[in-house]
């Protein structure tokens, strides 16, 4: 759809269309800070440098880091659970912390009021269209991870009035956008579909009813088709950007919408997830992000998303490296409705229910929703309904999902099965 010229531009110009040269040694010089100060303030990332048996005077490039050890979320878990609540990696005094948030695992990350990280949420949000008086529904939860808060930061850093909603409350949220005439959405896809559904429910027309102009969404794939049914629907943009709690954003649309621009204060490489060596640009490889936050640098973190970097020019005239598409994961951490399942997670369930033989967690999806359903052998014979409510209510505890329980022969998940499986398919 059309792109007005008020939600086209550059937050910062002379940042974002840095010529090739002056690029390579801005990323440079991002790689000899961050090095230094995680090696001074950070036990982990000392450790972790000194592991690479590279001295710390010769990494000096992007290329140098690929001595570093690759860190998986995995690992970071491990350490948390030996030496909590940061596994070591925190580098500034707990007390100086604005917020401990708590991701499934549990992973606790640290939350610190950093300029840098402020700024790449604006950078994003502007290229998004989002612009100066807009009044924007906030709708990533504010509630343990850090979505909610770092989206409310950057979207007043670019002028915008937040209207802090957080997730579910839907009948509100309509009325609410009605009434203030919110003209920009920040949360997940699906649910900008269900307030699309619902509003439209409730006797609504979307266009007419409501204000809407520009939205952002992530957190969860965003299929080409869903993007196109909600522009159509309520006459808005929409743009993506990609990224993790550990590490912050990591990449963002323009409105060509030709990948995800990397943020001038990230460093990504596309590595091989069996060596941890990068790959060349445009082949396939495991997202790694090294990021220079002073409570908590991460090097070479492995997010285990599956994508590929284009380096070609972007007609925005942003001389980035633009992310693709995620492809898939490298392992069976999946994410469902926003929030990641890992298998432990499963398992820890699991433990609570010796009369279940075997398990399987099935993801598929349909009108634009994710679905999350627990394939049950029964070990024993017991009060199947019973059993059921138990286990819905353990998943919730533990993963804070909802899901569903279907109860199949024994012998029907095959012996070294996955635990679990994602059969969505994403246009």
């Amino acid at each position: 759809m059309q792109v007005s010229d008020r939600r086209v531009g550059y937050y910062d110009q002379k940042l974002e269309t840095m010529p090739p040269e002056e690029r390579r040694a801005h990323e440079s010089s991002l790689v000899v800070e961050m090095v230094r100060y995680a090696h001074a303030n950070s036990p982990a990332m000392r450790r972790m440098l000194h592991q690479s048996g590279v001295p710390l005077e010769d990494i000096r490039t992007v290329e140098n880091l690929a001595a570093v050890p690759v860190t998986r979320k995995s690992q970071l878990l491990e350490y948390q659970r030996e030496k909590p609540p940061f596994g070591d990696f925190l580098a500034v005094p707990i007390e100086e912390l604005r917020h401990i948030f708590v991701s499934p695992g549990p992973i606790f990350d640290p939350g610190y009021y950093d300029p840098d990280q402020v700024k790449t949420a604006a950078t994003l949000l502007y290229a998004a269209g989002f612009r100066k008086g807009d009044i924007v529904l906030n709708t990533f939860s504010y509630h343990f991870v850090p979505a909610g808060l770092m989206f409310d930061e950057g979207l007043q850093a670019v002028g915008c009035v937040v209207v802090p909603a957080g997730g579910g409350n839907t009948d509100l949220q309509v009325s609410v956008m009605k009434t203030l005439g919110v003209t920009g959405y920040v949360g997940t896809p699906s649910f900008l579909h269900v307030i699309a559904n619902r509003g439209e429910e409730a006797g609504l027309n979307l266009q007419r009813d409501l204000t809407l102009e520009v939205g952002y969404c992530s957190a969860e794939m965003l299929p080409e088709s869903l993007r196109h049914e909600l522009q159509e629907r309520f006459a808005m943009l929409i743009r993506q950007s990609y990224g993790t709690a550990d590490v912050g954003l990591l990449g963002y649309e323009c409105s060509e919408m030709t990948g995800m621009h990397v943020p001038e204060n990230v460093l990504i490489e596309i590595v091989d997830p069996e060596t941890g060596i990068p790959v060349p640009c445009g082949e396939v490889g495991e997202v790694v992000a090294s990021v220079c936050r002073r409570a908590y640098p991460l090097i070479r973190f492995g997010t285990g998303d599956l994508s590929y970097l284009s380096c070609d020019p972007c007609p925005c005239g942003r001389t980035s490296a633009r992310l693709m598409k995620i492809l898939g994961r490298v392992d069976q951490v999946t994410k469902v409705r926003g929030m990641f399942v890992h298998p432990s997670q499963v398992e820890e369930v699991l433990a609570g229910f010796p009369e279940i033989g075997n398990c399987q967690v099935v993801v598929t999806r349909e009108h634009h929703a994710d679905a999350m359903t627990w394939l049950v052998e029964l070990a024993q014979e017991v009060d199947r309904p019973s059993l059921a409510q138990r286990l819905i209510a353990s998943v919730r505890n533990v993963i804070k999902l909802r899901a569903e329980v279907e109860f199949v022969p024994a012998g029907t998940i095959p012996a070294g099965s996955k635990r679990i499986v994602d059969e969505r398919k994403w246009d």
